[in-house]
């Protein structure tokens, strides 16, 4: 337990994890909640969040848990209505809700929108109800946006459309961060490479047997220069140093967390 957020109010999107183990939402909310902070935490699922908030009883931490679909703007509303209701401000935005989702030129215009209104619309949202509130309490502010090495290089993957989602995330991140510099909002961008979550192994675990899971597994490893995938806690616990006061003079900007990957692509 730590007090790097101690006082604040943090909005978790993703906070639940699509299958056994750590996401990088799940990892955020329970971190920054042993930091000190109140953390109202959403997902789409009632089972999965519910996991997260069984940690934080456990662990006697603040964390409420909020079921919803943050691509709609009522549903969005409600949320951050909640979040000041129960703690009376809201200091930290960390948007992680996304989909990982191979697909191209193969897709159609539905399916383009779909991951679009997932991976961004949701971000949108969450900043335009967030932002107001942030710039009425007169005191700043942090939003953290998980973005993707797949907006800087390819990895050979076909997954335009995500890419397309996640550079996005990139413009988008640094235009709100400079549009309310002035009211010490700061707004930054995460990439993170290769992470074993749930949500990218689930799929894979699903499709083929345990010999040939472990040996991609190993692979995923190799791939990284640093000799490891990341997990959700690599993730997280660069969205509390970005959330914290620490990072108070970073914002417009990205960290990657890829273990070294992307340097190898020039």
């Amino acid at each position: 337990m730590g007090d790097r957020l101690s006082g604040k109010v943090a909005i978790v999107t993703g906070a639940g994890a699509s299958g056994p183990g750590w996401g990088n939402g799940k990892a955020t909310a329970i971190l920054f909640a042993r930091e000190g902070a109140k953390v109202v935490g959403v997902d789409r699922s009632d089972t999965a969040v519910s996991e997260t908030a069984d940690i934080a009883k456990a662990e006697k931490i603040a964390f409420t848990p909020h079921v919803g679909d943050i691509t709609e703007p009522d549903e969005v509303d409600k949320l951050v209505a909640r979040c000041i209701d129960l703690c009376g401000r809201v200091d930290i935005l960390h948007n992680n809700v996304g989909i990982y989702e191979l697909g191209s030129l193969d897709k159609d215009r539905d399916y383009f929108e779909y991951v679009q209104r997932v991976n961004m619309t949701s971000m949108f949202l969450m900043a335009k109800a967030v932002v107001p509130r942030m710039i009425e309490q007169g005191d700043g502010g942090a939003i953290i946006n998980l973005a993707s090495i797949a907006a800087t290089h390819y990895t050979g993957a076909a997954y335009s459309i995500y890419a397309t989602t996640k550079s996005a995330v990139i413009g988008f991140t640094r235009a709100i961060a400079m549009e309310n510099a002035a009211h010490r909002i700061r707004c930054n961008s995460i990439l993170p490479g290769v992470v074993n979550t749930p949500l990218a192994l689930e799929p894979i675990r699903k499709r083929v047997g345990e010999d040939e899971f472990q040996k991609i597994l190993g692979e995923r490893d190799a791939m990284v220069p640093i000799g490891r995938a990341a997990t959700g806690w690599d993730v997280a616990k660069v969205a509390l140093y970005l959330a914290s006061d620490e990072a108070s003079y970073v914002t417009a900007t990205e960290i990657v967390v890829d273990g070294g990957l992307t340097a190898q692509f020039g």
